[in-house]
């Protein structure tokens, strides 16, 4: 995970750093939880399924530690190739973190899904994995109390603890309970530091978070977003030029996004700017640009062009 070395420096507190992996099917508010618990926003979140496409570190800075957490895409059976390098992706981060939480809803029967991601983590190794309930505040006590004893039957697991992210509620015990089990080590990032993705791709997410908004069907899978260029106005320092493309698969996918006269795609690029701001701190002119990548998701050449590799 990128861990720095520490060789030479004495720990002299009880002070622990580490990192936990969210893993889950798609859908399970495993960005969402990250992002309650880092306090700001850091990863893209959707009701729809596969919103995640990277291995997002949000940081969470506490006097005794500093938690990053890794917020994964949904572990699932892949269709693409695109899908099998997101599921390659999950499965290598499990291996290189400190604790696992294995993210299941209140409000959902335990399924296929959640049986496969059980199995897949039993053969982490001695890696402790908490079984996080989520979403709580989508059920009744009585539906959290027979999820939790239905998650405790998936398997050996080291805390079970129930959360709600949208109203804040056990954050504070998920977030004790995480890191116990980390190491004894100094801070592995700055004071105040809350992410460590590169501003380009948070700007290509909330760009592709604002497309995703409204569309049906396949289409949100089919929607890639690379920020081209990023860089002051000349002459200007209170204002940020923006040049990012859009790629969908088919052309009925590109006139969709675009909608009748350019519509969608103007509310697209407002939306987005202003998140894009509001994480900046900068006004933005934003120039958004869509073009057809015919299949990408299934092309090797095409996935390396959009930054998902090998």
């Amino acid at each position: 995970m990128g861990r720095p070395e520490w060789e030479n420096q004495q720990v002299t507190t009880e002070h622990r750093a580490g990192f936990a992996c969210f893993v889950g099917r798609p859908n399970v508010g495993k960005s969402t939880l990250m992002n309650a618990l880092v306090g700001q926003k850091v990863a893209i979140t959707s009701t729809k399924p596969q919103t995640t496409r990277r291995a997002i570190r949000g940081i969470v800075h506490r006097p005794d530690a500093q938690l990053v957490i890794v917020d994964t895409p949904g572990l699932h059976r892949p269709r693409t190739l695109l899908g099998e390098r997101l599921d390659s992706l999950v499965l290598s981060t499990l291996t290189e973190v400190d604790v696992i939480g294995f993210c299941v809803p209140a409000n959902e029967k335990i399924g296929k899904g959640d049986r496969f991601i059980a199995d897949k983590l039993a053969q982490v190794g001695k890696t402790p994995v908490v079984a996080v309930v989520t979403k709580c505040d989508l059920a009744t006590r009585k539906e959290i109390a027979e999820q939790l004893l239905a998650v405790s039957e998936l398997g050996e697991f080291a805390d079970v603890v129930p959360v709600s992210a949208a109203v804040g509620d056990q954050l504070d015990v998920l977030s004790d309970v995480l890191v116990k089990h980390l190491p004894q080590s100094p801070p592995l990032y700055p004071d105040g530091q809350l992410t460590d993705e590169p501003e380009q791709v948070l700007v290509a997410e909330l760009i592709r978070e604002a497309a995703l908004e409204g569309v049906r069907d396949e289409l949100p899978h089919s929607i890639a977003v690379v920020v081209d260029e990023m860089m002051p106005r000349e002459g200007r320092d209170d204002l940020l030029d923006i040049y990012a493309h859009m790629f969908v698969e088919r052309p009925s996918q590109k006139a969709i996004v675009i909608g009748h006269r350019g519509e969608r795609l103007r509310e697209v690029g407002t939306k987005a700017r202003k998140q894009i701001e509001a994480l900046l701190g900068t006004r933005v002119y934003l120039d958004l640009r869509i073009s057809v990548a015919k299949d990408w998701q299934r092309d090797p050449k095409q996935l390396r062009r959009l930054g998902f590799y090998d």
